[in-house]
């Protein structure tokens, strides 16, 4: 049976994104664009200094809608992926770009938010963040002022969609990483969750080099994704 006719789960992370000149946060150094993670990607960094965090997010978003910042080729592929997958489909992404969504994929989730949403610490309202983030922003529908934050998962929150994502991989048939450590969970511990299913499950990882569970990978694709994920897709297709 081809791959294309069974359940894919699909999980990305910086990498695919980084080559599409999106600046990444880097954890060997603890820095996110010279920025200290603890200054702007806490709960406690938006009390202490809400328009350094609020300023911060502002020029993610800038950076975003810059032309130059455009869905590469192994997003594209991606979407077309999805289009010729009849089985069941899901992309799960760390990153909080649109780029996925950009290139025509449907069928996402942001586990790590995103930065096209905003919502109100007070009253929990959801908006388009189609705006900048100021202390001075009034929510429309509790009134408040300077509680408006980006909707991004921070360190010590819990990340979004987890019992979808977990449902999911109950069924998952095929596994694909992309672009990720596997280092970080809650995202790297859907392959040890899979491999307690004690069902067959075909495994693939993209990456640029080994990471600490490519052994547990049924095959392994090292170089840039752009490059890697086009051929794969390609071919699948190719063989339908």
């Amino acid at each position: 049976m081809s791959i294309l006719n069974k359940n894919i789960f699909i999980l990305t992370g910086a990498g695919i994104s980084k080559e599409s000149g999106i600046n990444t946060f880097r954890e060997e150094d603890g820095l996110w664009d010279n920025y200290k993670i603890e200054d702007v990607c806490t709960p406690n960094a938006f009390k202490r200094n809400p328009d350094l965090v609020n300023n911060f997010y502002n020029e993610r978003k800038s950076q975003l809608e810059s032309p130059q910042i455009k869905p590469n080729e192994a997003h594209l592929s991606l979407a077309e992926f999805e289009r010729n997958c009849s089985g069941e489909f899901l992309i799960v992404t760390q990153n909080i770009d649109n780029l996925h969504e950009r290139a025509g994929s449907k069928k996402i989730l942001h586990m790590h938010g995103s930065l096209e949403s905003a919502y109100c610490m007070y009253c929990n309202q959801k908006v388009i963040l189609n705006f900048n983030l100021s202390t001075s922003y009034q929510c429309k529908n509790c009134l408040n002022k300077g509680m408006v934050r980006v909707d991004v998962v921070w360190f010590g929150e819990q990340p979004k969609y987890l019992e979808e994502i977990y449902n999911f991989l109950e069924k998952t048939e095929v596994f694909i990483s992309i672009g990720t450590s596997n280092n970080v969970y809650p995202a790297a511990g859907f392959i040890d969750f899979l491999n307690q299913l004690n069902k067959k499950i075909s495994m693939y990882e993209f990456n640029l080099e080994k990471t600490i569970k490519t052994a547990q990978f049924d095959q392994t694709y090292f170089g840039p994704a752009t490059k890697t994920i086009p051929k794969f897709v390609e071919n699948l297709i190719k063989d339908l």
